[in-house]
């Protein structure tokens, strides 16, 4: 085989010497992540290899400078400003050591193949193909000229997708060449898997492994298997390979996202615990250790964790934007607008935190500042083919619902209908998520002048009585938080359903006393739906990022396809921790109706039926059973079913369960509600005739010291929300609202909640996973510990009165009063 033309090393060494660019000091597969949590591959650049330096291996591209020692004075020169000469002698180290791919017995092609793989390192990759290909035309089947060609076209196909085809073609041919190196698998995982053919992929890592196992390639399966969300089977590989290599923080940082993705939260938080002690400043690790914080619940163990992240680099911005999420979540909006301020400032087009930035002013009634963010989301329309981001598909419903909040800012909350006036396109658009594609609507008026943004209000201009009333609101607010995983405690929700409670308090106690409401502008005596709308109201302010809306008011063509409310709880391996507490009990159902069906459709069976089921201790288990009916094979669904209290012997369709898939890892269980009209109107019919004995048993109760009488209206209030939880007539927040009616409905009967709720419980699917409203009512009862309402509650002063417009309302929620309410325990 004849060497190439010297001239071609020569015009290689000059482009070196005039790229001045920064080199990367290995090469290895950069898997690319296309998941939010798993954004980063470790050592697939310069800054990303300097961090992660001791987790990674050797590979094919290592250039040193032999005459230069770490610390020298004067300091090592890059290697792409030394002369020809110097590049030779890299090059010729870089063939002594043995990083070479292929290499032939030829010493001068050898130095020429160097070369090639320097251009590489250095991005020059049209002339590492131009280099690659001279050498190859003067001989065809020189394998690593192949690979070299094919790894710079894989890098240009980053750039350029076309290259990607080129790229599997010269790889193609170098495994038929040499089936047997397992870097030229790797390498074409790595073309594969930006292309989402993830499968392939895999198979080529599997391949690799077989050939010659390393901790690199166990990490990198893992990788792509976390990407399909495979998280056992990733887990596994992330565990493999940090038993051939234990000091890698990367390998272990991913297995704990393993068990995060998997609802496995206690676990996660001690994986990423011993990340942090094979690398005590690992940032990544900090900020994943929060937000499993922050899933927990536990907002300051999540502060404590993201603030370590940011002393570390200040200038982190998915710490910065993590934590500002989580102070808006947990009502701390001031501080959280500080957060996206700065991740601004870092990256001006990020999307999350602009949004963010005019949420969260928004919320606090700083109207032009918060459109104005909402406009520059609005603007950075996705390009041709790209996916849009959430907070692009949500943003336009926030500005027009901003619009709409700053006209109505000075109106008295009496005199309007929030349902009532958005146009029934938009709330039905807006409660399902859908992209902004509404015919023939007109948009909100836009910022007036005249009115003027919301002030900051001091705690100190209140008057003592309505300082009493914020800090109990405070009070009765917490009560309502659940202790569950998934739930951060929001000191916002907490004082806006506070507020309810006592609204709600002393609306229904101007009711039993014969008093009328003022409701939508008209007064008149209270309904069943104006004690729930004082709730849903201050739901809504509290955060108009979600659209708290009454579904039933969607336009009749949407109601009449019926509205669900779906909740994933099993989703391929991906586990909903918030309702764990509750699988037990679902199960129980499940098999109850599998038996049911059985009985009716295949008696001969039952029997076989019964015994599987005996055996079943977990919803994975029930996946057999399917096989046994060929009408359940491909899954099924089951419907839990609501006694009627006005007809008694009636009942109503609860919610459905839903369970599908073939194997453990790809199975669906769910459960949804139905908002169909037939059955909305089922539920009302039962709510009203509810309402109704509860207004005459309150209005008794007034003129009565009977302890029965209370008994029988605390019964009726539990038993009107048990339905309204298996309706689910909100299109967000309604098991809030739910408890807020509840407890200011007790409080005005001479009932006050002492107990708060106990961990693992939740309201609405307390309720729906009863099976009758007596059972509910004493199951909510037994953590209520009622108590007898203190008579100074009495004397607080008018909710509606003192609070009567949005303004009013925002002005209250932005009050700051940690320093001034006592704390209770």
């Amino acid at each position: 085989m004849a060497p190439a033309s010297r001239a071609v090393v020569v015009v290689a060494l000059s482009l070196l010497y005039l790229s001045r660019a920064i080199f990367s000091s290995e090469y290895f597969s950069t898997l690319t992540l296309f998941n939010n949590e798993l954004h980063k591959q470790g050592c697939s650049s310069l800054s990303e290899w300097e961090e992660y330096a001791a987790d990674c291996e050797s590979s094919i591209l290592q250039l040193e400078d032999p005459d230069c020692e770490e610390g020298s004075n004067p300091p090592c020169e890059s290697v792409f400003s030394l002369n020809a000469e110097k590049i030779l002698n890299q090059a010729k180290l870089f063939i002594e050591q043995k990083k070479i791919p292929f290499p032939v017995d030829n010493h001068n092609t050898n130095e020429e193949l160097a070369i090639g793989y320097v251009l590489i390192g250095n991005g020059l990759y049209d002339e590492a193909i131009k280099h690659f290909s001279l050498l190859l035309q003067g001989d065809p089947e020189l394998v690593s000229a192949i690979y070299g060609r094919g790894i710079a076209y894989g890098k240009k196909s980053l750039q350029d997708i076309k290259n990607a085809d080129l790229a599997l073609y010269e790889l193609n041919r170098v495994i038929t060449l040499e089936p047997n190196w397992p870097e030229v698998y790797e390498q074409r995982a790595e073309i594969l898997s930006p292309l989402g053919r993830i499968s392939e992929a895999l198979a080529d890592l599997t391949k690799a492994i077989q050939l010659q196992p390393s901790a690199r390639l166990y990490r990198h399966r893992g990788t792509l298997l976390f990407i399909s969300e495979d998280y056992v089977a990733a887990m596994e590989d992330f565990q493999q390979s940090l038993e051939l290599k234990k000091n890698q923080p990367i390998a272990m940082l991913y297995k704990g996202l393993t068990f995060f993705h998997r609802g496995m939260l206690k676990e996660a938080i001690e994986t990423f615990k011993e990340a942090l002690k094979l690398k005590s400043d690992f940032i990544d690790a900090y900020k994943s250790l929060g937000q499993a914080y922050r899933e927990l619940g536990d907002f300051e163990s999540a502060m404590e964790s993201f603030q370590k992240a940011l002393m570390l680099n200040q200038n982190h911005i998915q710490s910065l934007q993590l934590r500002g999420m989580m102070l808006y979540h947990h009502g701390s909006l001031q501080e959280a607008i500080g957060n996206f301020k700065r991740c601004l400032q870092l990256e001006p087009y990020n999307e999350v935190c602009q949004y963010m930035k005019g949420l969260s002013h928004v919320a606090m009634g700083q109207f032009y500042e918060g459109i104005k963010a909402q406009t520059k989301v609005m603007l950075n329309d996705p390009l041709l083919g790209q996916k849009a981001s959430s907070e692009y598909l949500k943003v336009k419903y926030l500005r027009e619902y901003s619009r709409y909040l700053h006209s109505h800012l000075d109106i008295p909350v009496a005199e309007y209908n929030v349902d009532q006036d958005l146009p029934g396109n938009f709330k039905n658009h807006w409660a399902k998520n859908l992209p902004f594609l509404i015919e023939d609507y007109e948009e909100q008026p836009g910022l007036q002048p005249h009115i003027k943004d919301v002030l900051p209000q001091n705690f100190d201009s209140y008057s003592s009585e309505v300082q009493k009333l914020i800090c109990t609101a405070d009070h009765l607010g917490a009560l309502m938080q659940y202790d569950t995983p998934g739930f951060l405690p929001n000191r916002r929700i907490h004082r806006a359903m506070g507020l309810a409670t006592l609204e709600v308090m002393q609306a229904m106690h101007r009711t039993w006393s014969n008093s009328k409401v003022r409701v939508n502008g008209k007064t008149r005596q209270m309904q069943w739906r104006d004690m729930f709308d004082i709730a849903v109201k201050w739901r809504r302010i509290a955060d108009p990022d979600q659209p708290v809306l009454w579904l039933d008011q969607m336009p009749a063509r949407s109601l009449s396809r019926g509205f669900n409310n779906h909740i994933n709880l099993i989703r391929g391996q991906i586990i909903n921790i918030r309702y764990l507490a509750y699988f037990d009990n679902i199960l129980d159902f499940i098999k109850d109706r599998i038996l049911v069906y059985h009985g009716a459709y295949n008696p001969r069976g039952l029997l076989e039926v019964r015994q599987a089921l005996e055996n079943v201790n977990k919803v994975e288990d029930l996946l057999p059973i399917m096989k046994f009916n060929s009408k359940t094979r491909d899954g099924f669904t089951v419907n839990s079913k609501v006694p009627s209290m006005k007809d008694p012997g009636k009942e109503y369709d609860g919610f459905t369960i839903t369970i599908t898939g073939d194997r453990v890892g790809n199975m669906l269980f769910s459960v949804e509600t139905q908002t169909t009209e037939e059955r909305t109107q089922q539920y009302q019919s039962e709510v009203e005739s509810i309402y109704k004995d509860l207004t005459a048993k309150g209005k008794a109760l007034m003129l009565s010291t009977e302890l029965g009488d209370a008994d029988a209206v605390c019964n009726l209030i539990l038993s009107l929300v048990y339905y309204f939880c298996n309706l689910m007539p909100l299109s967000r927040g309604s098991s809030v609202v739910a408890y807020s009616v509840v407890m200011g409905a007790l409080m005005a009967s001479g009932k006050e909640v002492i107990g708060r709720i106990p961990k693992g419980k939740l309201v609405d699917f307390e309720a729906m996973t009863t099976p009758s409203p007596d059972s509910f009512s004493k199951t909510a009862k037994s953590w209520m510990n009622l108590k007898s309402l203190p008579s100074w509650y009495q004397s607080l002063p008018s909710v509606a009165e003192t609070f009567p417009s949005t303004r009013t309302m925002i002005e209250v929620l932005n009050t700051d009063s940690s320093s001034h309410c006592p704390k209770k325990s």
